[in-house]
């Protein structure tokens, strides 16, 4: 089999192997490709595996060869899945990955914004804890998250896991997604309505796909019913965010934070109005990133290339 890697840098720098996949058949590895190449370094693949190089129907009529593609991801809009089913190419993706760095991630941006770790021991570093007259000193407000409400938007692996963690942290939980199950855990409630859910949410984290539904699901409007203390999350899509109307709410203190991994375009454009706001931290894209993670994302992705040439393509999409 000749596989091709068209953009291999993002998943493996250098941390990891792709031993395992050679054991299949000869595989050549791009760190990135840029549109205008991709054909060209294709063009003799059986095997095609891609984080967010496109593949749109243009570029897969150009492959003849092509059987199989594998998604370096979760997500699959990098490729045009009916395009490739015309063809008789296998597309495949990697679901449940990242579940618990994801999780971490989330914290990670929410802890920041309650306890400011980074600005204080940039100002310690500064010198002002030893000039100040007093034992101990703080530049921001101190939030403490027990007691408080919790509210995830979208409940599947991740946001089931996302609050273990709130609760674990003392905060009760309050969920919204197209579908309720029984959830064992102590402080837990549906919303039946999204805007209960952020009427009531002292922090909102973002865990849903992006459908036509749920695109720009925080507006004006929405940023308008929620708490003047509350914070948002999001290590989802970044498209479920409208730019300009956050940007606004946080630098009018509409609400009182907020914490992003993902946006939608990326990397942003310098005009991008989330990158002035007020109190808004953003990271670029690395809730995924952990080597535990990648290291799962690359063990599956192998095992779906050898599972579609046993004969028994698992993952597909």
């Amino acid at each position: 089999m000749n596989i091709v890697i068209l953009d291999g840098y993002t998943l493996n720098p250098g941390d990891l192997s792709w031993r395992k996949l050679s054991e299949v058949g000869e595989v050549t590895v791009y760190n990135r490709t840029p549109n205008n190449l991709i054909v060209e370094r294709a063009v003799e693949a059986e095997i095609i595996l891609t984080n967010k190089t496109p593949l749109p129907k243009e570029i897969l009529a150009q492959l003849p060869k092509l059987k199989y593609i594998g998604v370096l991801a979760t997500g699959y809009d990098v490729v045009d899945v009916e395009a490739a089913k015309e063809q008789n190419v296998v597309v495949t993706n990697i679901p449940a990955y990242g579940t618990h760095s994801v999780a971490q991630m989330v914290f990670a941006l929410l802890l920041e914004h309650c306890q400011r770790v980074q600005r204080h021991s940039d100002a310690v570093r500064a010198g002002e804890w030893t000039n100040h007259q007093d034992w101990c000193f703080w530049n921001y407000p101190l939030i403490e998250l027990a007691g408080k409400k919790f509210g995830i938007v979208g409940f599947g692996r991740i946001g089931y896991q996302t609050a273990q963690v709130a609760s674990a942290l003392g905060m009760s939980i309050i969920a919204y997604n197209r579908q309720q199950r029984e959830v064992d855990l102590p402080n837990f409630q549906w919303a039946d309505h999204l805007t209960d859910l952020l009427k009531e949410a002292d922090v909102i984290s973002l865990h849903c796909p992006l459908t036509p539904e749920t695109e720009e699901i925080i507006n004006r409007d929405n940023l308008a019913i929620m708490k003047a203390s509350a914070i948002i999350i999001n290590t989802s899509r970044g498209r479920l965010i409208n730019n300009q109307d956050l940007a606004d709410a946080l630098n009018n203190g509409v609400i009182a934070g907020a914490g992003l991994d993902v946006l939608d375009v990326e990397p942003p454009s310098a005009s991008n109005p989330l990158l002035s706001a007020k109190n808004c931290m953003i990271t670029p894209h690395i809730s995924w990133a952990t080597k535990e993670a990648r290291g799962r994302l690359l063990d599956m992705a192998v095992d779906n290339v050898k599972a579609f040439v046993a004969g028994a393509a698992r993952n597909i999409v």
